[in-house]
């Protein structure tokens, strides 16, 4: 898959949202697999998995792409990548993954480049999670995501201060929270 046909699944997503169930496998003939999406306003983020060269035992990576609306039009914003977890399709309990939330990856894309002076800049941030297995949606302030099987959970933001998350049990209740703005995220968390 080249980038054009990344770009057009990325709208499709979109426009139409995450197939149901989510996949959980590659197809033969697919190098990518779409694990979630997020929109918040004008700004959105599609997240996949990615097996270079469709190569069945190459390390898989993680990609995310910001998008921003403008005119009624989602516009590509770029993304980057990292290391996948390991075994990312399996979903992992609590103890397992160290809490109900694990911050694996973040980015950040401008989305006024083309501003006159180098200040001013506005930014989309996005945060790559891991939901344990105990964890049924994710709530980001007003929104709720539900988490899908595979555990793999995407967050997309415009405001300078990252949001607080919860991880919501099936009954609704507070498993955990997690503070996108704290740096010590990553390592340590409160249990709720």
């Amino acid at each position: 898959m080249n980038d054009h046909e990344v770009h057009e699944e990325c709208l499709r997503l979109l426009r139409e949202g995450m197939p149901d169930p989510a996949p959980d496998a590659f197809d033969a003939d697919r190098e990518f697999l779409p694990l979630g999406t997020d929109m918040d306003g004008d700004v959105a983020v599609v997240t996949f998995l990615h097996r270079p060269g469709g190569a069945p035992h190459a390390a898989p990576f993680i990609e995310g792409w910001t998008f921003h609306r403008r005119d009624g039009e989602w516009m590509s914003l770029g993304g980057g990548g990292g290391s996948a977890p390991a075994e990312p399709l399996t979903r992992r309990s609590a103890p397992e993954l160290g809490g109900h939330l694990e911050r694996y990856g973040s980015g950040r894309t401008v989305r006024n480049a083309n501003r006159l002076l180098p200040w001013g800049a506005k930014w989309v941030n996005q945060a790559r999670l891991r939901a344990s297995s105990e964890v049924a949606r994710v709530r980001v302030g007003k929104r709720t995501l539900l988490v899908p099987a595979h555990g793999h959970v995407v967050v997309v933001w415009a405001a300078r201060r990252g949001p607080v998350l919860e991880a919501l049990a099936g009954d609704g209740s507070v498993l955990d929270a997690l503070d996108l703005d704290s740096p010590a995220a990553a390592a340590a968390r409160p249990q709720v």
